[in-house]
């Protein structure tokens, strides 16, 4: 991570208590989501504009903080992650338009996930209920969200320790999700 959207530095991050989304029944989609899904008006897509998406992430005046640790050299490594398959977004998109979505690194049977936005009601959440069952269809071990804050907490994000959170990792690690259905298309998941 960057300091800030200005920093040239990157640093190493690795907070003592990790925030981590089950993948299994745990996993909570709360009641008006699970509503607001029924009659979605987004098309889910994935990693068809991953650039727009971590700009999207990285851009300030449409989310609720001041500052990002997002800056042009990460946008530009992990622009070079997805070329290579390494990296992934979930869009949302309403009549043509990028409206929310999320992206973050897949390594094994470990995804990363690094950011989300929305410019339109549930649109991140949306991309986040998407990406939770692509990656169970997959058999990933772990959906690692770093932090744990309010918007993760209604899906039931769990707040772990450091030591825990490496044994879930070298687990996650140390499996192969099938390739074939690791990143769906969104006419493949049903809500």
């Amino acid at each position: 991570m960057a300091d800030s959207r200005q920093g040239d530095e990157l640093r190493w991050y690795s907070p003592l208590q990790r925030g981590v989304l089950p993948l299994d029944e745990r996993f909570h989609i709360p009641r008006s989501l699970k509503k607001f899904m029924k009659h979605c008006p987004y098309e889910v897509r994935v990693d068809t504009v991953f650039g727009e998406v971590i700009r999207a992430c990285a851009d300030v005046r449409t989310q609720t903080r001041q500052d990002t640790w997002i800056n042009d050299r990460i946008i530009g490594l992990y622009e070079t992650l997805a070329k290579r398959g390494d990296a992934h977004s979930v869009e949302c998109w309403h009549k043509g338009k990028l409206v929310g979505g999320l992206y973050g690194i897949s390594i094994s049977g470990a995804f990363f996930g690094e950011s989300m936005f929305s410019h339109m009601p549930h649109a991140s959440k949306v991309a986040l209920v998407h990406l939770v069952e692509c990656l169970r269809r997959a058999g990933y071990r772990l959906l690692d969200t770093q932090y744990v804050n309010d918007h993760l907490r209604q899906f039931g994000v769990m707040e772990i320790s450091r030591m825990d959170y490496l044994e879930y990792l070298e687990k996650a690690l140390n499996t192969s999700p099938n390739p074939s259905t690791r990143f769906l298309i969104a006419s493949d998941i049903k809500s």
